[in-house]
């Protein structure tokens, strides 16, 4: 458990991060809500990690992540005229000693079809990040690791 001194010892440094990963996602997730694969992927490392499918190996490095996100607009939606957003909240920020910076966050994905109002939900998710931060100060994904609740 991180005590009321470690908390108070990092605030400066979360209070300039938190938002700067709250950008970072918004950005991240639009690319994944408008099938942008190839943007998408290249919001990971190049050596990235995406371990998002329960039963599957992860997804390893920006090339098989962009041929994953594009498999699957191909399979699943192609005829289907679904717009999916991608929900993050309860975001914690954990920066890490070797500089990288752990998050966890809950994730929510709606469905929404034209002439339904009412959103579908889709699976409820517990997300654990490593990002870095880039010698230009932006931040890209190292390793993604999402665990649908239901399956817990």
């Amino acid at each position: 458990m991180t005590s009321p001194a470690e908390v108070s010892a990092a605030t400066p440094l979360l209070t300039e991060l938190y938002p700067r990963i709250q950008q970072f996602y918004a950005g991240q997730v639009r690319h994944l809500d408008a099938f942008r694969a190839e943007e998408f992927a290249a919001t990971f490392t190049e050596d990235g990690v995406f371990d998002h499918r329960p039963g599957a190996d992860p997804l390893l490095g920006r090339q098989a992540i962009a041929a994953a996100v594009s498999g699957y607009q191909r399979t699943k939606h192609a005829a289907d005229p679904v717009q999916r957003r991608h929900w993050f909240n309860m975001l914690q920020v954990f920066p890490q000693d070797d500089g990288t910076v752990r998050t966890e966050y809950y994730a929510l994905v709606l469905h929404t079809r034209p002439g339904t109002p009412e959103p579908q939900t889709g699976p409820s998710c517990f997300v654990t990040d490593v990002l870095e931060v880039g010698e230009d100060g932006g931040l890209l994904t190292k390793f993604r690791r999402v665990r649908q609740d239901h399956l817990v």
